[in-house]
């Protein structure tokens, strides 16, 4: 009876904190490009075999804020992109679970809930997800003072199709798709890249492709969301990680970005384990190294954790 009781106060205790994350919705107002929502579209939670949850169907876009701790908070800040083909959001394991990973460095940690390709809420579906992800950088950089992060210290990261959203904010932050006044700045100072979605022509992930742009996608369309192709020396400098034998996202996506880096001589790491598959989260089960790990010596090197 003791055990479970002790069981009990832990899951409590896990249920209390994850509660005690701020949520907020991403736009202040009207969401820019959305239809009406139809009266049946409504988010679902799905549990995944490995735990967590998948999250399909969003209409309401939001941040779930994850604060460093005062005595450890250094000022920089990550905006995190669950992944899941643009057909659902694996917001546990690629989000809330990795946002605590990073409170534990001084980092704080913004998890980005946004909002699925889909004709039925959306004008242009393609535009969608990238219009969440360039508000939820300006949001951030707005908001500094209040949580408390230094704006030149603002980071994008993505897994799997996330990655493709990380990616797409990368070499696309200048084609401005949100309705922001005054100065806007939405170029990340730096973005880390799991397992990611990056083009659409090299090595491509269908799935993501179909739901984003369609199966009758025009190359102009594929081109511009094939972000190796959009890489210039003003490119945020970026962390990779993947497995080599990842067969759902051909390893070649994090490859031609790297090398579409080097070649403008913007600063890349890249680690491509020997196995690993892919939608590991934070832990690659086939190695004992932990990529994080090496993640936090990027950073230090960059000087992002002082």
């Amino acid at each position: 009876m003791k055990y479970l009781s002790t069981l009990f106060m832990v899951a409590l205790m896990s249920a209390n904190s994850l509660m005690a994350q701020k949520v907020e919705p991403l736009y202040p107002g009207a969401i820019p490009g959305a239809k009406p929502v139809p009266s049946d579209f409504k988010e679902i939670s799905t549990p995944r075999k490995q735990g967590g949850v998948i999250i399909t169907k969003v209409s309401e876009p939001t941040l779930t804020v994850y604060q460093a701790p005062k005595n450890k908070a250094n000022g920089t800040a990550v905006i995190i992109c669950p992944g899941g083909g643009y057909s659902g959001l694996a917001i546990t394991h690629e989000g809330y679970d990795v946002a605590k990973k990073f409170n534990e460095i001084g980092v704080t940690a913004f998890v980005l809930k946004y909002r699925l390709p889909d004709t039925a809420i959306m004008l242009d579906k393609s535009f969608g997800p990238l219009q969440d992800v360039q508000q939820a950088i300006y949001k951030v950089r707005n908001e500094a003072v209040k949580w408390n992060i230094d704006p030149a210290k603002v980071g994008i990261m993505g897994f799997s199709a996330g990655g493709h959203l990380a990616s797409s904010l990368s070499v696309h932050y200048m084609d401005v798709k949100i309705p922001a006044t005054g100065q806007v700045n939405l170029r990340p100072d730096f973005s880390i890249l799991i397992y990611p979605v990056i083009s659409f022509l090299e090595s491509p992930h269908t799935g993501s492709l179909r739901n984003l742009i369609g199966r009758d996608a025009s190359m102009e369309q594929k081109e511009y969301f094939s972000n190796e192709r959009s890489v210039n020396a003003e490119s945020p400098k970026a962390f990779l990680v993947q497995a080599a034998d990842d067969a759902t996202v051909p390893v070649e996506n994090s490859i031609v970005y790297s090398q579409a880096l080097v070649k403008a001589k913007v600063p890349v790491e890249m680690h491509i384990y020997q196995a690993g598959g892919h939608g590991f989260g934070l832990n690659n089960p086939t190695t004992a190294d932990q990529w994080f790990d090496r993640l936090v010596n990027w950073l230090s090197m960059n000087h992002l954790l002082k």
